[in-house]
């Protein structure tokens, strides 16, 4: 930490707001695994490996960009649409692709370890490139040894989600596995936020932050948005499971 570091005190109603949205995406995407291994086809499996890895990845990030907008600084902060964008991608795109390796034909623990290296490390590049996307009149640094720690912690957690997406069933098992993964998401996001730290560079603060997105309610509302996204797709994902089963029947 530097002599005029900023500080950052986190919001904590929108700190727990990002815990609620990483629980809702990862019972959602584990409710949308179910439909990897059961695919008849691959037409059937692909379509359920981006569902499961959009869910999951896009509640990462909401998860992350809501955390990011909680800790509250006494310099003003906007974050760049491209970066921000990117970042959101590469979650996503990253949590496919652990599901994609991992739940390929027999499921195997060297299947699972890579896929959760894939995702681990797709994941903690998507909480660096949202850290990237901030645009303020500062200098950013890293403390390396910290930032190894939060990728390492980013694909223990995935390796644990990878493992639990094709190992669990039961609603109950599957909520209690929501929880523990919300807990490993938050962690990474905070031992990421924990390695940095933030100088002011002198630079003119209207410059710095310009064209960037920023608003007092931007992290309620993406809250609300991703809840109601996650909250359709896994009605939708439950209501065709019980049909299926009506089906067999």
């Amino acid at each position: 930490m530097h002599d005029h570091a900023i500080q950052c005190t986190h919001d904590p109603l929108l700190a727990a707001l990002s815990y609620l949205v990483a629980v809702l995406g990862s019972y959602t995407a584990l409710q949308l695994a179910i439909g990897i291994p059961a695919a008849t086809d691959s037409r059937e499996r692909t379509q359920a490996v981006v569902a499961a890895g959009a869910a999951m990845g896009g509640a990462i990030w909401a998860m992350h960009f809501i955390a990011m907008l909680a800790c509250r600084m006494d310099i003003e902060v906007t974050y760049g649409v491209f970066l921000t964008a990117a970042s959101a991608l590469i979650g996503m795109i990253s949590c496919m692709a652990g599901l994609a390796i991992t739940g390929s034909g027999m499921f195997t623990w060297i299947k699972l370890a890579i896929g959760g290296v894939f995702m681990g490390v797709g994941v903690a590049g998507m909480h660096y490139t949202g850290m990237a996307a901030m645009q303020m009149a500062a200098a950013t640094y890293y403390d390396t040894g910290i930032v190894g720690l939060s990728v390492l912690i980013a694909v223990v957690a995935s390796s644990a989600a990878l493992w639990l997406a094709f190992n669990m069933r039961g609603a109950a098992q599957m909520l209690g596995s929501a929880l523990v993964m919300g807990v490993a998401v938050c962690g990474m996001h905070y031992t990421g936020m924990f390695a940095v730290s933030f100088d002011p560079n002198g630079e003119d603060p209207a410059r710095a932050t310009a064209g960037g997105i920023s608003g007092p309610y931007l992290g309620a509302t993406i809250f609300a948005i991703t809840t109601l996204m996650l909250a359709t797709v896994l009605a939708i994902s439950l209501i065709r499971q019980q049909r299926r089963s009506l089906i067999k029947i």
